[in-house]
């Protein structure tokens, strides 16, 4: 199961809408076939294992990451080539919580005679497809909030100055976590401030572009800014409330997105990333931004690097405002620590009650 999570992982970033699994047929003790699903349309993770083993799949064992589909989709059901291929016991790390799925792939393979385990590894299972899973359950992307801070919480000096926060080793995280997402997101003033590119470079060259999306409420950023006219592979989405739009870029789409007091509403912005198959997002900035999204409610993972640099001043990534008692403060649970560099990395689930939508 570890090689089939390992599988997996080499999908992230690539098969929204789909979730992504990875698969390990195993014979008499040796690896027969493995493979992993690597793009929406494209064959499941269990047929590609399937054809890599070709007839030695006759007796062997699965081990899969996620419960085989048993419907017909974009590809035909992967219980259907198991029972077909003579595979002898599948092992399932997650449950399938797709109401197309969710426990029929495992009742079809144990009707035709199949043993099916549950559970190993499930946690993570669980953990590699959580983006996938709240995509599911609530229809909107899951939402990673990044920022690069000082020990004080500054995210930039009273002169606007952010280059660099962070040193090499956290914005080279940074890079790696945009290879595994499906969209970065930044609001008008960061892409302004900072003229970002937003795309995925990794050592050798390597890694996938998300789709870059900026929130432009007015559509008043120039088309100079390196998101509009840089060459990538990916397209740069411009969600916004204004009248009149005008071209940005020829690799630049616009979409009209519902507007509240003071600018676009999330719940609009996430609905319309859903609608494009966004599974994953990721909200690099700015502090406007970042605090709207957590109060909101609307942080599924918070990561914050933080970099050995006191400030004494400067702009907040948390806002100019908080709760008026320390009980009213934001808490992380599911916390884990990690150093890159000297920097530390700290991510956990945020805990707060909803309180607003825009920004």
């Amino acid at each position: 199961m570890r090689l089939a999570l390992e599988e997996a992982a080499r999908g992230l970033g690539r098969t929204a809408p789909n979730p992504a699994v990875g698969a390990v047929l195993v014979r008499a003790g040796r690896v027969v076939g493995r493979g992993h699903h690597a793009r929406a349309g494209g064959p499941h993770a269990e047929i590609v294992a399937l054809g890599r083993a070709g007839a030695r799949a006759r007796g062997a064992d699965l081990y899969t990451t996620l419960e085989p589909c048993d419907h017909e989709g974009r590809t035909p059901p992967c219980t259907r080539a198991l029972v077909a291929a003579g595979v002898r016991r599948v092992f399932v790390g997650s449950r399938d919580p797709n109401p197309l799925v969710n426990g029929k792939g495992t009742a079809r393979l144990r009707r035709a005679g199949i043993e099916v385990v549950a559970g190993p590894l499930q946690e993570a299972c669980d953990a590699l497809n959580a983006p996938w899973f709240r995509f599911i359950a609530s229809g909107r992307p899951f939402v990673t909030l990044k920022l690069a801070t000082t020990l004080d919480g500054r995210i930039a000096t009273a002169a606007g100055d952010s280059r660099w926060v962070s040193g090499p080793e956290g914005r080279a995280w940074v890079h790696r976590l945009r290879d595994r997402v499906d969209a970065v997101l930044v609001g008008r003033g960061t892409a302004r401030a900072d003229d970002p590119r937003l795309t995925c470079r990794l050592p050798g060259g390597g890694g996938h572009d998300p789709l870059r999306v900026v929130l432009d409420s007015g559509l008043r950023l120039p088309p100079t800014l390196r998101l509009f006219r840089q060459r990538s592979a990916a397209r740069t989405l411009v969600l916004h409330a204004a009248r009149r739009v005008r071209l940005l870029g020829p690799r630049v789409d616009l979409e009209r997105c519902a507007r509240g007091p003071g600018g676009l509403d999330l719940e609009a912005v996430l609905a319309a990333l859903a609608g494009r198959g966004v599974v994953h997002l990721l909200v690099e900035g700015g502090a406007a931004v970042a605090a709207s999204f957590l109060a909101a409610g609307l942080v599924d993972r918070l990561a914050l690097v933080l970099a050995p640099r006191v400030l004494g001043g400067g702009l907040s990534w948390s806002g100019a405002t908080g709760p008026a008692r320390m009980s009213g403060a934001l808490r992380l649970r599911d916390l884990t620590v990690e150093w890159l560099g000297a920097d530390l990395l700290v991510q956990g689930t945020p805990v707060l009650a909803a309180t607003s939508g825009r920004v």
